[in-house]
């Protein structure tokens, strides 16, 4: 499963798509609707959040495990740096291990100050790189601290993030050769919104690469895409979310829409949307869709 994974990710045409589980004791509700919709047979692999915006979310690793069950499809379990220290961290590891769960998406996590849940704290023992650093130690066969373990684990992936627009381009392809170097199979992009983003992050990609140890690293850049249908998301992105980019021709075309109606909203952000998803395989066929949950509208991109 995460061989055949790996081998699309390096060599073809990868596609995954993010589930964000809810605040609720199940999963359900994503796996019936993953099911409805026939997903699983549209996309290489899932990956599952990790409370972001630190409010509490079902657990990423246990509803990893649940739709990899149900649908034999590969699941990338998203774990923050914000909310374990490194003796949980491997633990989880160890745990998830046993039960196939071997994709990682590392993140350092958003700040606890914005949880919803009273007086949180963050652990923040490290930032994304922690965790990379610990699964290349386990796929060595020992922990952290260099013990090795009476069974080894099973290989286990390690993926990262990066966003897709800085002031400074370098710092974008610094955090990118700091990410190859800890050990990163592939490094997911913050959602962007037009071709040329995606060529320029694909050539820093490159850059960063041969500025790193290990020149020959087999780490992929995967595009981020997250589908805009709502004016009022994309001047959300634009104004409070660092690291992305929407092209003022976004905005504009979304606005005179909106001023007809919901339904042309709609219409114009998901046709701009599609021919982006198109433009993008077309170009560099390595994609990671988000669309918050917005599973009839995944569908219909894939589609």
């Amino acid at each position: 499963m995460f061989n055949q994974l790996l081998d699309k990710l390096q060599n073809g045409r990868y596609i995954t798509l993010e589930t964000t589980p809810g605040h609720m004791p199940t999963i359900k509700p994503i796996i019936d609707k993953i099911e409805e919709l026939q997903l699983h047979t549209k996309v290489d692999g899932f990956s599952t959040t990790d409370n972001p915006l630190a409010k509490l979310k079902y657990n990423a690793i246990l509803g990893a495990l649940k739709i990899q069950d149900t649908f034999n499809k590969p699941v990338l379990a998203t774990v923050s740096m914000r909310d374990r220290n490194k003796i949980a961290l491997q633990s989880d590891l160890l745990g998830a291990n046993d039960h196939n769960v071997r994709a990682f998406l590392t993140l350092t996590g958003d700040s606890a100050k914005i949880s919803d849940q009273p007086n949180s704290k963050g652990v923040f023992e490290g930032d994304s790189t922690l965790m990379l650093d610990i699964i290349k130690c386990f796929n060595a066969g020992i922990d952290y601290a260099g013990k090795p373990f009476k069974v080894k684990p099973e290989p286990i992936l390690g993926f990262s993030v990066v966003n897709s627009h800085a002031k400074n381009e370098k710092t974008l392809s610094k955090k990118m050769t700091k990410k190859i170097e800890h050990g990163a199979l592939g490094i997911i992009t913050q959602p962007v919104y037009d071709l040329e983003n995606a060529k320029k992050m694909v050539k820093l990609h490159e850059e960063a690469k041969k500025a790193s140890s290990n020149p020959a690293s087999k780490c992929q850049l995967i595009l981020g895409i997250f589908p805009i249908t709502k004016l009022r998301t994309a001047q959300f992105l634009t104004a409070h979310v660092p690291g992305i980019h929407v092209p003022k021709i976004w905005l504009d075309k979304m606005h005179e829409a909106s001023l007809v109606s919901t339904e042309e909203e709609y219409k114009v952000g998901f046709e701009m949307s599609k021919k982006l998803f198109e433009d993008i395989l077309e170009f560099h066929p390595k994609v990671h869709l988000m669309t918050a949950n917005q599973f009839d509208l995944a569908s219909k991109l894939l589609d």
